[in-house]
C-alpha cells in the first residue's frame, strides 16, 4: 500500500502553547488509523492541520499529488489562494464533533450541496447520488427532514452522508460520537464500521477504545502535542511498550 497521506514534522502553536509538537506519520491509502489520548494531547488540532483547517506553523501534510494549503516553488512553500485549497479540501472529508449541518436545509440538501456548489455537478445528478449516501447510511426515510427533527445520532449520520458525498479519497473523523446520547453511539459507529470495510482511507480520532481496537489498522497514542506509541491494535492496546498509553489505557478501562 503506498503512502497517501503524509505528516511532515507538523507543529502547531496557538500563542505560547504548542498544542503538537514535530508531528511525523504516514497513513497508507485504505488504512484506518485511529488517534487516542488524554483530552489536550493535541489530537483534534492534528486532525484540524490535515485539511489546513489549521495552518502549521512548521512542517506541511501531503495527500496525494497536494501539498494541502501550499504550492512548492522551487525549495520554497508558498500559501495557496482560497479557491485553490477548496479544491485541495474537496478530496477530504470531515466530520465534525458538532454536525455543523444547515438548519434551514433538508437532510437532502445538506448532502447536495457541496457536490453543486463546490464539483459544479449537475443538481438532478448530485440529489441522485446524494440518496443513494442516505440510504447507505440508513437515512433514505429522512431524506426529506430538517436537523431540528433528527436525533443527534441521525444528525451525525447525515453529516457523514454529507462528507462522503464529494467522493473524497480521504475522510477525517473529530470525535464524532462524543456529543451524542449514549444510546445513539452505537449507530453512528456502526456506520463507520461498514465505511471501514470498503477501504476508505480514514482518520479517526476517537474516545471509544473498543471501537478502535475492532477497525483500525493502526494505532496512534498521542500526549502533550507528540506521538508516544504506534503500532497494531493489539501491540498499542493489548500489548504497550511505553508507560504512559499503559497509564492511560488503565485509567479508561477503570
Amino acid at each position: 500500500m503506498s503512502a497517501l497521506v503524509e505528516i511532515v514534522g507538523v507543529t502547531k502553536r496557538f500563542g505560547a502553547f504548542t498544542a503538537v509538537k514535530d508531528v511525523s506519520m504516514e497513513v497508507a491509502e485504505g488504512q484506518v488509523v485511529c488517534i487516542i489520548g488524554p483530552s489536550g494531547s493535541g489530537k483534534s488540532t492534528l486532525l484540524r492541520c490535515i485539511n489546513h483547517l489549521e495552518a502549521p506553523d512548521h512542517g506541511f501534510v501531503r495527500v496525494a499529488d497536494d501539498i494541502i494549503g501550499y504550492r512548492v516553488a522551487g525549495e520554497k512553500l508558498y500559501e495557496v489562494s482560497d479557491r485553490e485549497l477548496a479544491r485541495q479540501r474537496s478530496r477530504i472529508g470531515m466530520v465534525f464533533q458538532q454536525f455543523n449541518l444547515f438548519p434551514h436545509m433538508t437532510a437532502l440538501q445538506n448532502v447536495t450541496e457541496g457536490p453543486v456548489l463546490v464539483q459544479g455537478k449537475d443538481p438532478a445528478q448530485a440529489r441522485t447520488e446524494a440518496m443513494a449516501i442516505l440510504e447507505r447510511v440508513g437515512l433514505g426515510n429522512r431524506s426529506a427532514h430538517y436537523p431540528a427533527q433528527l436525533s443527534g445520532g441521525q444528525q451525525q449520520r447525515v453529516a457523514i452522508a454529507r462528507a462522503l458525498a464529494l467522493r473524497p479519497s480521504l475522510v477525517l473523523f473529530d470525535e464524532p460520537t462524543s456529543s451524542l446520547d449514549p444510546e445513539l453511539v452505537g449507530e453512528v459507529l456502526q456506520v463507520m464500521r461498514e465505511l471501514a470495510m470498503t477501504g476508505l482511507t480514514m482518520i479517526v480520532v476517537t474516545h471509544e477504545i473498543g471501537f478502535a481496537r475492532e477497525v483500525a489498522d493502526k494505532i496512534v497514542f498521542m500526549d502533550g502535542g507528540r506521538i508516544v506509541e504506534t503500532g497494531t491494535a493489539q501491540q498499542v492496546l493489548m500489548t504497550p511498550t511505553e508507560g504512559r498509553t499503559k497509564a492511560f489505557l488503565a485509567a479508561v478501562r477503570e
